[in-house]
Order: structure tokens, then sequence, then C-alpha cells
């Protein structure tokens, strides 16, 4: 007997995203028939070193800061319709977000979920640690903040497969979230290259919210969006052979079509015949993109190649810190006056520091990090101007005299300054590398 296809749709595509993005979503999957799971994708690649600071300062923290948020308004109807849950909102600390998780379904009054929490990804923690990170050519030393492998779609399936209601990750490829259930219930083979291409991709799509609905596609007057303000997120539905539709939440706005598709689609990908994860390399270069009703877009023409050898590392070190300052001009000669103070501020910080310069508004996205774009541009004459100011330091007292130098530009001139805003905070350096895969045993464990 064929299986019935899966039906998988996205809560959330990056940490931070709209809390509420979920309850359509929710609330659409109930009406399917079938298996049915929600992921929540929210961790991308700096998110776990802040996490990682985050647990430093507080043991119990390090998992999703807005899981308070995105859970509560559809956990019990997850629990009471046997939709999966599976995220990486566990972060640098999984075991914490389980432990969260079981509270909040007892302050609900729920049953108890029965929750999976995936290890191996840390490799700080690995028993070789030193090993693993030297074949990576990434140096174990004493600022290195976290190192962590992207780990693939296997125990994520092997934790649904066994009953698990919850699946709590930390560093996990993005499309994983997806292949996981899609492997759990159809059954595939972990050798099975071309369905787990096609459910990668389905996964693809899937893993950043809104950027398939219209959310990041959005431009008025060239890719118009309906009602932006109330964008719905993503749904797939899976068959047997691990081709998908695409489509979104019921009654919600945004719009799923073959350009938002073919946006999400070629979103990060470097090769097309060539999109390497830790499950499969996903081949989309006869892929066909078509649109099947209103807001539902078929993908089809994926293949599939056997998976890399290795794995790929992220890591993270302390990089010193990072000081920024703003201060606004306006009126007649506003620009001239910005410039001014840019070099009033380069010239009090001396030429062995490295400054960017930004005129918000005029010249920012396009500058440079050493300031000599700006050097090469006329004065446009704007007369509303935000000069921005940044730098990294080794220390934070020396970033402090950055914020300094920016605040006396009140009195010390150019006339008209105001608005002064500062911030410090660390910064990270980040390093990747591969290892054989075999260094790395994922597995997971039932929370208890």
């Amino acid at each position: 007997m064929a299986k019935a296809p899966l039906w998988v749709g996205c809560g959330a595509g990056f940490s931070g995203d709209r809390i509420d993005a979920a309850i359509p979503v929710v609330r659409t999957l109930c009406r399917r028939d079938g298996p049915r799971a929600l992921i929540f994708e929210t961790l991308a690649e700096r998110t776990l070193a802040l996490a990682q600071i985050a647990r430093r300062a507080d043991p119990a923290k390090g998992y999703e800061p807005l899981l308070d948020l995105f859970l509560p308004p559809i956990l019990g109807a997850c629990l009471e319709n046997r939709i999966a849950i599976i995220s990486n909102f566990g972060q640098a600390n999984p075991l914490g977000a389980a432990r969260r998780i079981a509270e909040l379904a007892r302050q609900a009054g729920l049953r108890q979920p029965r929750i999976a929490i995936v290890h191996g990804d840390d490799l700080i923690a690995h028993q070789n640690s030193a090993a693993v990170l030297a074949q990576a050519g990434l140096p174990r030393a004493g600022q290195l903040l976290c190192a962590n492998a992207y780990l693939g779609a296997e125990p994520i399936a092997d934790a649904l497969f066994n009953g698990a209601d919850i699946v709590v990750t930390g560093r996990v490829a993005d499309p994983s979230l997806t292949v996981g259930p899609a492997m759990a219930h159809f059954g595939w083979d972990t050798a099975d290259w071309d369905r787990l291409g096609r459910a990668t991709m389905a996964g693809h799509l899937l893993e950043c919210g809104s950027q398939v609905t219209g959310g990041y596609f959005a431009d008025p007057g060239y890719k118009d969006v309906p009602d932006l303000a109330h964008v719905g997120f993503p749904i797939a539905r899976i068959d047997a052979d691990g081709t998908c539709e695409i489509g979104k939440a019921e009654h919600t706005g945004g719009v799923v079509d073959r350009r938002t598709v073919t946006e999400q689609l070629l979103y990060e990908v470097h090769d097309p015949a060539s999109y390497l994860t830790p499950d499969v390399v996903a081949d989309i270069s006869e892929a066909s993109i078509a649109q099947t009703g209103p807001d539902t877009v078929a993908l089809a023409g994926v293949r599939g190649h056997a998976r890399p050898a290795t794995l790929k590392v992220n890591a993270y070190y302390e990089g010193g810190w990072l000081a920024e300052a703003e201060i606004s001009y306006g009126g007649p000669r506003a620009e001239a006056r910005a410039r001014l103070a840019a070099d009033v501020v380069r010239s009090r910080m001396g030429t062995g520091t490295p400054l960017r310069v930004d005129l918000l508004g005029v010249l920012s996205i396009f500058a440079d990090d050493r300031g000599k774009l700006l050097a090469t541009r006329p004065d446009s004459g704007a007369r509303d101007v935000r000069l921005r100011l940044a730098a990294s330091f080794a220390t934070r007292e020396e970033a402090e005299a950055l914020a300094r130098e920016v605040n006396a530009l009140y009195c010390c001139g150019p006339a008209g300054g105001g608005g002064v805003r500062t911030a410090i905070r660390p910064r990270m350096e980040t390093r990747s590398g591969y290892i054989d895969r075999d260094q790395v045993q994922a597995s997971y464990e039932i929370y208890q």
C-alpha cells in the first residue's frame, strides 16, 4: 500500500522570527489528513556562538531565547493532533531546551511530550576534541567559543520513528529538519539518493519561512505581494518519491508562485548540480517548477548523489570588541559636516585604527571597512545624514575611546550634531573546516 503524503509546515525561519507565524500553519495542518510535522529553523551561523555566550553567563540558558513565545500558542494543538515538532532551538543547550519544553507542557496542563535530544554536533565535548579539530584545521585555543559539526537527518528520523513527539537539536543542516520526518514516515534507506535529494530541496524551500511565500521577495511596484503584514508561512506536501508541492497557511497574506519558489530554490546554492548537505548531494540542474493552483507550486526533476565523505565544521573564537557610534546632522551642508566629523574622529583615534565610516542614506551599504570609498565620492549635498563610525579593538577599554570621541562631537564640533548613540559588544571570528564523518557519532536520547 502506498504511503500517505507527509505534510510539513514551517513555524520560524530564523531566531527572532515572528512569534505568531506558526499559529495559522498549525491550524492548516490540523485540517490535513495523514502524518504532519512542524519545523522551527532558528539557528543561523552566528546564532550558536551567541547562544554559547548566553550559556556561559547562565548555564540554564543557551537555547532559543524566544522558545517561551514560539511554543505555547501551538504546543497543545500539536500534541493533541499528533503533529511532530522538529527544531534546532536547542542551539548550545539542547537539554536546557528539552527541560523548558517539558515545563511549558506542565504549566499548560498538557500531557507530557516525548522529547528527543540529538547529540553529536558539539566537537568541544568530543572525547578526542583536539585531534578532531586539528583534522579540520581549527586550533583548539583558549579563545575558542564553540565548534560544531553539521549533522544530518538520521538521528531525527530515528527519534521520530521511535515515537518522539518533539525533536530538539543543536547544529544540524537546515534541510535535515524536513528530511528527518520524511525518512521516518516513508522508511527511506539512507542511500536512497534521489528521494533524499528531493526531500532536501523541499526542506530548503521551507527552511527560511516566509522567504518562499513572498516575504523577502517583495519589492513594491516590481514584485508586489498581497497583505505582506500578515504573510503566511509555508507548508509542503511531500510524496513517497520525495517530490513536493509548496503552499502556505490558509487565510494568510503573501504569495506562492513560480517566482517566489525559484528565488528560494536558488538561495545560497553555489552549484545547482551539487548542493552539499550531510544527507545527500542534491542536484537541481534539471529541476522543474510548475504552478499547480492558487498559492501552490510543485517541484520536480530533482536528483540526488552520494553524500559527502566529510562534515562541515564551524568554529567561533573570541575576536575582541566592536564599537559603534552614530550622530546625526541636518540642514544645509549636513553631509559636509558629517564628513568633517568623521575626519575629526579619525584624527583623534590615530592612523592605527581602521575606521569604518558610513553616511546612512548617502553611502553605507556599499561603503568599506577602512573608509576609503567615501574619500572618492563627492559630496552629494544631502541635508539629512546619519554618520556611523565603527571599529574593532583588542580590549573593551580601547573600544570605549571611540564612543567617547563621538559623544564629544556634541560640543567639540562640527556644528549641529545630535542624537548620539553608542554600542560596544564582543566580536566573534568564524573559521570553517571539514572532518571525516566517521569522527562524529550522532545519536539521540529521550528526555526523562
